[in-house]
């Protein structure tokens, strides 16, 4: 690199500059412009000299950052006793979002609050990163944590403190992290998705919020609900954990509430499934700048209203001007190859107890052939049992094979048999492929059905993040006891996910979950002494696509420790780095 000076009518401009030779021409590029000379006369006293001294400093970097690094290791030289050598560092690109999010920022706030003396924020992060990296009771976090390159500034008695007080700060978490997050890019949240799931405990006891109550796991054991809003995005917003034994229809008002409260966020639509579309949730969302989007049982409808919806006349589809009637599709063979794809719709408004609510049918010929598979294999499944004789035909749930079975144990004459017969219940098979096809969902929005159809596709992604918690971040059996610390459990899993969903976004979704924690997880630098670190971990797409959106590079043969210090300060100030 060099100095070069150009002149122009009012002014001298100093650049550093690069010789460069590429396809067989010389040329020349611009590495930076150092400003004019009139500027850097008010800063220098000879702008040229010291022009000249920085570009040699720069030469110099460059020719360290470039220099062949020599290692010698003895082979009758045992390594030292308790001596860490190998560092994670796939934390970082979590800590380049938790710095992001400002995390840090209401460490600091809760830190003065409670005049706490450890480091609240080690801890705070270290929970959130072993969540996601090694997931782990709190015991185990605490020594799982070691392994991170920067090392954890705190003892296990903290980690405790640590969660009363994480517990007490739930709803100021959560509002200052949506606040936070809305600083950085426009939320997508006039659509808001809500759903609940369970979480088991290793214990047999119940006490406070930790209840007996229907398991999704069908597991003996107390648990706590947890409902979660999502964005239309897939990003977590809101959160609440209530117990067990509780009615979850009951938990999406007051969540709801909290978000209107704190988050200032109040012009919204409420996508849930049936389970939790209580005609009091639907009144709720039918005020002031909300709305519902919510599915709906064919089966439970009143019996008008289910005959219209299985009512093979009066569908429309997107793209075609005719109105079609489904039970000609059904049967030709050319029909179905042409419209197997195609999604018919059908709507009208209906009135329930005072509500005005669109009710919106749609029927898929993929969607009806899927639904015949499944039943078929569970058909297939209850012969089975049948013919190999009586057993305990209790049903786990609606989806169990066993439903098909229909148990005998009397004569036709009305005495008890002397033998129970097993028997295919032909007209539960009949009557539920009636349904074949359709779906319903009711709104109170005035929008197309396609668009509502678009909407409610959505909903898998919150399934998502209760699957990615439950699975990737190991989020039960729950250990804790005592509520609040079980509260604080959830918030940092909650955080955790919220992290990780934007990591996803950032890799534009590319891999699974599982690809993603895998790779984070073996990232791992070697020390070789006052050197720096060796990369210790396989290069893959990856982590190339890791370094290319954060803006970093940890997968050169050597790291010296000072390239590594800038690393760790650009992870801790991400605004900055992305406006540079």
């Amino acid at each position: 690199m060099r100095l070069k000076i150009t002149k122009s009518k009012n002014a001298q401009s100093l650049y550093v500059i690069r010789s460069t030779y590429e396809n067989g021409k010389h040329s020349s590029k611009i590495v930076e412009k150092l400003g004019t000379y009139a500027e850097l006369s008010k800063i220098h006293n000879d702008p040229i000299a010291w022009a000249k001294q920085y570009i040699r400093q720069l030469n110099d970097k460059e020719k360290e950052a470039t220099r062949k690094v020599l290692l010698q290791f003895s082979q009758d030289k045992s390594i030292p006793k308790d001596f860490q050598k190998s560092f994670n560092i796939g934390y970082l690109f979590l800590q380049y979002i938790y710095y992001m999010l400002g995390l840090h920022k209401l460490t600091a706030n809760i830190s003065s609050k409670y005049k706490i003396a450890y480091d609240f924020d080690s801890i705070f992060s270290r929970l959130i990163y072993s969540r996601i990296i090694f997931p782990a009771s709190k015991l185990s976090t605490f020594s799982e944590s070691k392994k991170f390159l920067e090392q954890p500034d705190f003892q296990l008695q903290h980690v405790y403190r640590a969660l009363d007080i994480i517990a007490k700060e739930d709803s100021y978490l959560q509002s200052e992290l949506y606040k936070n997050s809305c600083t950085l890019s426009k939320r997508n949240d006039s659509i808001l998705f809500y759903d609940c799931t369970n979480f088991f405990f290793e214990s047999e006891s119940q006490s406070g919020i930790r209840q007996y109550g229907c398991s999704k796991e069908h597991r003996p054991s107390p648990i706590v609900e947890m409902g979660l809003f999502m964005d239309g995005d897939g990003i977590p917003l809101a959160f609440s954990i209530f117990e067990g034994n509780k009615n979850e229809q009951q938990s999406l008002i007051p969540l709801e509430q909290q978000i209107i409260k704190d988050f200032a966020h109040s012009k919204f639509v409420v996508c849930t499934d049936a389970g939790l579309s209580s005609f009091q949730n639907r009144c709720f969302n039918n005020k002031a700048n909300r709305a519902f989007i919510t599915t709906q049982s064919i089966k439970k409808l009143k019996s008008y209203l289910k005959e219209w919806c299985l009512d093979t006349h009066g569908w429309y589809a997107e793209g075609f001007n005719n109105d079609f009637d489904i039970s000609s599709l059904q049967n030709d063979e050319t029909l179905i190859e042409k419209y197997k794809n195609t999604i018919f719709f059908k709507e009208r408004w209906i009135n329930e107890n005072g509500l005005e609510q669109k009710l919106i049918v749609t029927f898929s010929l993929k969607y009806k052939f899927y639904q015949q598979n499944i039943r078929k294999s569970q058909v297939d499944r209850a012969k089975q049992i049948i013919a190999n004789g009586p057993s305990k035909l209790k049903s786990n749930n609606p989806n169990d094979c066993k439903r098909f079975i229909t148990k005998t144990s009397i004569t036709p004459d009305g005495e008890i048999a002397k033998k129970t017969n097993l028997s295919l219940n032909e007209d539960r098979i009949e009557n539920e492929a009636k349904y074949d096809g359709f779906y319903a969902v009711c709104t109170n929005l005035d929008e197309s059905a396609c668009r509502i159809a678009d909407i409610n596709r959505n909903r898998w992604e919150i399934e998502e993040c209760f699957r990615i918690m439950k699975t990737d971040f190991e989020a039960r059996p729950v250990y804790l006891q005592n509520d609040e610390r079980i509260k604080a459990h959830f918030m940092t899993c909650f955080l955790s996910l919220i992290i990780f969903r934007y990591l996803e976004k950032k890799l534009n979704y590319k891999y699974t979950s599982s690809e993603i924690i895998k790779t984070l997880r073996s990232m791992n630098l070697t020390e070789v002494g006052h050197e720096g670190f060796i990369p210790s971990y396989t290069r893959t797409d990856i982590t190339d696509h890791l370094h290319e959106v954060f803006s970093f590079r940890t997968d050169y043969e050597i790291l010296s420790k000072q390239t590594m210090k800038k690393i760790l300060k650009l992870t801790k100030d991400p605004i900055k780095s992305t406006h540079n």
